[in-house]
């Protein structure tokens, strides 16, 4: 076979390879589309002794005042907010100290030291987990950097009910550190829409269990029957091991955006959400596997190669060639995710409209990731195991 034959070949191969990821991709978004939000509820109130909330922290002084204001604030459900210090210091334990003389629900926990090659934030949730009141109904984990409505609680237990679910997360409202992250961010929070879908419905098939730990809402009859959050102390993605584990078991998972009742900064920078979020983003572990790989093409060729793929399909094989319309539907496809993404922002610099550019290499990034299993955060080396 010629050369250009060969070439021929290869395009309509790839378009078909192309062609069928993307159909994955958008009959998944169009079956998650119209999902359930999560209402602020201002007559509720959930029943005394309902709620444990845990916080885990490690050098946090410079994040943690909102979400304990926040905390502080929940209504009578809440009858204990336990942060969990993994061995900050910068000050970090004074602070909460101060918060838990003016509210007696505080708790300062010292979960120091961590051992070596686990994961820091699973090992804080679970020695609090241990430490709460066992006759909650649920327990709330929070980030340190997360900010709560004062109804946040409230109406969590009462969307749980509604729902019939025994765990959910909420899909913060992102707060943007300025416009190099605006360009980074919203490339890495599409890779979970093509991916996933869209937020708002709730699942026990593993496969399709989406999860935020910043704001996660647990039933504890369905945390201990998973064995807490030890079992997944090896997960570089302990929140959604965790949410898979509880899918796992029979009992739906919820995923939902929300009417503004938890806005969260996650990172200081450009550079911090590249050297951080891009750990967990891979979201491989024990249940999924090199299943993940699959989410991980449909990225590269449906999200990240398609306006590269058309100039370049266009130049060699002309416009009319199914190579460069695919990728030309696809381009067009995704500024229209970028038009339903905007809703995550509470605030959207101008480079927000420009992040499909960062499409590409933040998918080159996520794969070299999920090849790694040994990574830093906070000066810790995290293992991950069990895949």
């Amino acid at each position: 076979m010629s050369a250009p034959r060969k070439a021929q070949a290869f395009a309509l191969a790839f378009a078909l390879a192309q062609g069928a990821l993307a159909g994955q991709v958008f009959l998944r978004m169009a079956r998650s589309a119209g999902g359930n939000r999560v209402r602020r509820v201002e007559t509720h109130r959930a029943e005394a002794g309902t709620v444990s909330v845990l916080i885990p922290v490690l050098n946090e002084i410079d994040r943690l005042a909102p979400c304990l204001e926040g905390a502080s604030a929940q209504d009578s459900g809440v009858t204990e907010i336990l942060v969990v210090d993994g061995g900050s210091n910068d000050g970090t334990q004074q602070l909460v100290e101060r918060y838990a003389a003016r509210d007696p629900r505080i708790r300062l926990i010292d979960a120091a030291p961590v051992p070596i090659g686990i994961n820091g934030k699973a090992f804080g949730l679970e020695t609090g987990l241990r430490r709460s009141d066992p006759r909650s109904r649920w327990v709330l984990t929070l980030d340190a950097d997360v900010t709560p409505h004062p109804d946040l609680t409230s109406t969590l237990v009462a969307h749980a009910g509604n729902e019939d679910v025994s765990a959910l997360s909420v899909a913060t409202r992102q707060r943007l550190s300025g416009a190099a992250e605006g360009l980074l961010h919203p490339a890495m929070l599409t890779t979970l829409v093509y991916r996933f879908g869209i937020p708002g419905h709730a699942t026990d098939r593993v496969a399709d269990v989406q999860a935020n730990g910043q704001c996660m809402l647990i039933a504890r009859e369905a945390l201990n029957a998973v064995g807490g959050f030890e079992t997944v102390l090896s997960s570089i993605n302990e929140d959604v091991t965790l949410a898979r584990a509880i899918a796992a078991s029979g009992r739906p998972v919820g995923f939902y955006e929300s009417d503004d009742l938890v806005s969260v900064q996650m990172y200081a920078g450009w550079r911090d959400a590249w050297r951080n979020w891009t750990r967990s983003l891979p979201m491989r572990d024990r249940y999924v596997g090199r299943r993940s790989d699959v989410g991980l093409a449909e990225i590269l060729c449906v999200q990240a190669l398609p306006p590269w793929a058309a100039v370049a399909a266009w130049r060699l094989l002309g416009q009319r060639h199914p190579l460069t319309l695919l990728n030309l539907g696809l381009s067009i496809a995704r500024i229209g995710v970028l038009q339903g993404t905007a809703r995550a922002y509470s605030h959207r610099p101008w480079t927000y409209w420009f992040s499909p550019l960062a499409d590409l290499p933040v998918a080159l990034k996520l794969i070299v990731m999920s090849r790694q299993r040994r990574h830093h955060w906070r000066g810790r080396t995290i293992m991950t195991g069990g895949t």
